[in-house]
């Protein structure tokens, strides 16, 4: 029997080598796990750096898309684990009927009900300064210049305006069938402290759900920020998810679910 799948969805102004971490500590569970980058997205930080219109125009469809055909490409369901944009497309999906099981942490916000204000912010471009202050408030100075360094890449303005950043009209895609009963179960989590994704939006998300009868749990971390799945505190959070998907019956080998 072919161990269950994990895919990890990375969010905007980050490389997939931000899952590194994860990738390693849900191996050493049993479980097969891959983080694909993002359609065009080169193979390193340093090379996304130099060629930053590979990513400029890259939206919600083509993103969607490209990892609905990755989800559904195995003969086991995969768990998929999305952060910020990857936390929308891990509902989104999740909602499709695509993976078993789904973990969406500090989710970029879905349905307009919970779009983020005009003035809320979210930059195109993620310089140290922005990323210390937006990503990594809850860390050092010394931790948040080495993750920056580490993980992050330029942004997508086409993604920006098509979640409604600056008011514009969202995408249909940033949006979730939470109402689907059929759905396997969701799992999510927030950090307290998160200035990019607030924790009162990921809680109104999870309002969202409160009528279906499918699993919907939500995880408050205190004193975590947007860099809680790549900071040093990451090892907390990936063993939560560990111990939910456990609970949930969802474990390495799909045979004893």
């Amino acid at each position: 029997m072919n161990p269950t799948p994990v895919v990890f969805i990375h969010g905007a102004w980050l490389h997939a080598s931000s899952w590194e971490s994860w990738k390693e500590r849900f191996s050493s569970f049993g479980f097969a796990v891959c983080a694909p980058g993002w359609p065009g997205e080169p193979a390193t930080v340093g090379e996304a750096r130099r060629r930053p219109e590979t990513l400029h125009e890259l939206g919600l469809d083509a993103l969607t898309d490209h990892y609905a055909r990755i989800v559904r490409s195995f003969d086991t369901p995969p768990v998929i684990v999305g952060h910020s944009v990857g936390g929308l497309i891990a509902q989104h999906l999740l909602g499709a009927n695509a993976g078993c099981a789904a973990v969406a942490i500090a989710p970029a916000p879905v349905d307009h009900a919970t779009a983020l204000a005009p003035g809320d912010p979210w930059p195109v471009s993620m310089d140290a300064g922005r990323f210390r202050r937006l990503f990594a408030n809850a860390v050092t100075d010394q931790e948040s210049a080495e993750l920056f360094e580490r993980h992050v890449v330029p942004g997508s303005r086409r993604l920006l305006t098509e979640l409604g950043h600056g008011g514009a009209v969202r995408h249909p895609r940033a949006v979730v069938d939470h109402g689907n009963t059929g759905r396997g179960p969701l799992l999510l989590i927030s950090g307290q402290e998160d200035r990019l994704v607030p924790d009162h939006v990921t809680r109104a998300v999870y309002k969202l759900y409160g009528d279906s009868t499918a699993t919907s749990n939500l995880k408050q971390f205190p004193d975590r920020a947007h860099s809680l799945v790549l900071d040093s505190g990451w090892r907390a959070v990936a063993d939560y998810v560990l111990v939910w998907l456990a609970e949930q019956g969802v474990r390495a080998d799909p045979s004893k679910w």
